[in-house]
């Protein structure tokens, strides 16, 4: 099987949530044969931000849904968004 980008739209539960603290959170929660390969911040109102994740899963059947699992797990996170899938995003 080979392996796909997804990115990710992770929004935080509050505006005070340490977004950076949250990104490591989120790459130790990673799943296997999942790889983290970029990160951005994207302003959604009132000083709240989401973090923009750049992510590599398996292509096989249902492969983002461990990831999307994975992360609303992380303490801090309010919600996970699969926002782009391809093979090269």
């Amino acid at each position: 099987m080979g392996q796909v980008a997804a990115k990710i739209k992770v929004m935080p539960e509050s505006v005070d949530t340490n977004l950076e603290e949250l990104k490591k959170k989120i790459e130790e929660a990673l799943p296997e044969e999942t790889e983290l390969y970029g990160t951005s911040e994207e302003p959604i109102a009132f000083g709240l931000k989401a973090l923009m994740l750049d992510i590599s899963v398996s292509d096989k059947e249902g492969g983002t849904e461990e990831v999307e699992e994975a992360f609303m797990n992380v303490p801090g996170v309010d919600n996970v968004q699969v926002v782009g899938l391809g093979r090269g995003l």
